[in-house]
């Protein structure tokens, strides 16, 4: 990540999404994981569903309104790969 006091807010605020990004995608697996093995009733997947949608719709405006596409958040941890999973 290249700081430049010029571009600071946005590098902050693409820092944050990315780390709120991975914790989506997360969450998004273990609800699925959780779907699968039937350890929810209906009322519970439709809420999950419902947040899960509601937090990738707000985390597509906020990358909006910085200029940022999905890819921008998605660290290069070097010989590790990168930080997310290519969907």
């Amino acid at each position: 990540m290249d700081l430049d006091p010029d571009t600071v807010e946005k590098d902050l605020v693409k820092l944050v999404l990315t780390v709120v990004e991975l914790l989506r995608q997360l969450m998004e697996r273990q609800a699925l994981r959780r779907f699968d093995t039937g350890d929810l009733s209906e009322d519970q997947e439709e809420r999950i569903g419902l947040t899960l949608m509601l937090l990738d719709d707000r985390m597509a405006e906020l990358r909006g309104r910085y200029g940022l596409r999905p890819e921008d958040l998605n660290l290069d941890l070097g010989p590790l790969g990168p930080l997310l999973p290519r969907e």
